[in-house]
């Protein structure tokens, strides 16, 4: 993609503690822009429940990086997009850049309340299942036990670095050309569940097994850890359609936007387990 560099100005970040948030912060800041760094903990208060909070944080951007929690595709997204998309049109936010999940029926829906409230304009990043679930969320715990259990059975997903994706977003909030586009990123190549164990394994110096499991008992075990029943379901659920078999596709995304290969989870997982304590 040939693109030409702009005047980023001030960006919001939201959910800046987050996978993609957090990186992409970091990128920002080193490329000399002015970043707020959106959380509700943070310097700059933002918080998706409480839309109180969106105004002062919109208030001065010229660019926002719309990453929505829990998901894209949970109740409510629709409608807290429409809100925060009308509200980013009134204070003259320029450019927004939305994180999205690949193959989300439901996600599609949000993109669209977001794009009709605040522009045409606005670039879209669908991800696919990320690779750092393994080593930063809530599936670390269980890796670090050696026992990963999913409803993923036998189907096969390109998980794509994180680090890609922040690259990707910084591409659309600094560089000319990404308006109104979508851009689909995945990993170079689809793995099982089991191949991604038998990686970590590796990589890690000891075994991770996969333990398949179906949605209803995952749904339990997400019960089990204090997420409320709702929303245990509804997660469950998710998860199990995601990983049906609809998304076992590469895309060329990452190669488009930054002109190299998306990297390789094998790569991903042996810097990981070089930087992580793992067992802990």
């Amino acid at each position: 993609m040939t693109t030409t560099t702009q005047d980023t100005g001030t960006v919001l970040v939201t959910a800046a503690t987050g996978k993609t948030g957090r990186r992409v912060a970091e990128r920002l800041a080193a490329r000399g822009a002015t970043v707020r760094a959106g959380s509700r903990t943070g310097t700059t208060a933002f918080d998706w429940e409480a839309p109180v909070t969106w105004a002062d944080a919109l208030r001065g951007a010229d660019a926002a990086y719309v990453a929505y929690y829990p998901d894209l595709a949970a109740p409510g997204a629709p409608e807290a997009m429409r809100a925060f998309g009308r509200l980013a049109a009134e204070l003259g936010v320029r450019r927004l850049v939305l994180l999205s999940g690949r193959g989300e029926p439901a996600a599609v829906g949000a993109e669209d309340a977001l794009r009709a409230a605040w522009g045409p304009g606005l670039t879209v990043v669908r991800a696919a299942f990320f690779a750092q679930n393994f080593t930063e969320g809530a599936m670390a715990e269980g890796v670090a036990a050696g026992e990963v259990a999913f409803p993923a059975g036998g189907t096969a997903e390109p998980f794509i670095d994180a680090d890609d994706v922040a690259d990707v977003v910084v591409a659309a909030l600094t560089e000319n050309g990404h308006d109104g586009l979508v851009h689909e990123l995945t990993g170079p190549r689809p793995l099982t569940f089991a191949e991604v164990a038998a990686v970590l394994s590796r990589a890690a110096g000891r075994e991770v097994r996969y333990v398949p499991v179906r949605e209803a008992e995952y749904a339990g075990m997400l019960r089990d850890h204090g997420l409320p029943a709702p929303e245990a379901a509804w997660l469950a659920a998710l998860f199990a359609m995601l990983l049906d078999g609809h998304n076992a596709s590469v895309t060329d995304g990452v190669r488009r936007v930054l002109g190299r290969e998306p990297r390789d989870f094998g790569a991903f997982a042996r810097e990981a387990f070089g930087t992580w304590a793992f067992g802990t």
